[in-house]
């Protein structure tokens, strides 16, 4: 049980646990009237979402400069092509890009100064592209990871172990001393079959849900 061990480490999920996407259709529909298509919130909304259910599954293949630029394209296509619209994906897709806006949870940063004062060593383990690295040094939060590793850089996505055990090499850690939070399925069958404990979100709680498991 988790409270009988002294722990190692602790893996976070990105998005979801870690970070949050700012409503991005205010930016969509600023950026695509700026090409001259007046596009309303609705339909903006299911192309958004068309355009999400494209990525996840192949967020992993984004694992290099050039690869990456092809799936941005290539997801951008897709919400150009459910709008109805005659844009140019290439010459949307950094407009696109620049339009979606990610930010910490509320009370992610407390929580991740206080698993340091545990004396825990921490790894961000998410099934995104390579330009996760980006948004937490633009956050201000890389420097908290001893590691940080994408399904990209793992070669693939949460639920397969790939990306938990290139976290528990990195940081020299034992993975039933490790605790894994996340808010998806695919984060408790990961992490369970790697050997990881689990817990759920919020990772605003996670530091005194933590201590009290120990100290029973």
């Amino acid at each position: 049980m988790l409270k009988k061990l002294p722990l190692e480490a602790v893996t976070i999920d990105g998005y979801g646990t870690l970070l949050q996407l700012v409503d991005p259709v205010p930016n969509l529909q600023e950026a695509l009237l700026k090409t001259g298509a007046d596009v309303s919130v609705e339909r903006i909304k299911r192309a958004f979402h068309a355009e999400v259910a494209y990525y996840r599954p192949r967020s992993h293949k984004g694992n290099s400069k050039a690869t990456l630029e092809k799936l941005r394209r290539e997801c951008v296509d897709v919400f150009i092509k459910d709008l109805g619209l005659g844009i140019d994906p290439d010459a949307f897709v950094d407009i696109f890009i620049e339009a979606l806006k990610f930010g910490l949870i509320p009370g992610a940063l407390n929580a991740l100064d206080n698993l340091q004062e545990l004396g825990l060593k921490l790894a961000c383990v998410a099934n995104w592209d390579i330009g996760l690295h980006e948004e937490l040094e633009r956050l201000n939060v890389a420097n908290y990871f001893d590691i940080v590793i994408t399904s990209a850089e793992a070669g693939s996505p949460k639920p397969d172990t790939a990306i938990f055990n290139l976290a528990l090499s990195a940081m020299n850690v034992t993975a039933i001393k490790t605790v894994h939070i996340g808010d998806e399925d695919l984060d408790l069958q990961g992490a369970r079959n790697a050997g990881l404990q689990f817990e759920p979100i919020p990772l605003s709680t996670l530091p005194s849900r933590l201590t009290k498991k120990m100290l029973l």
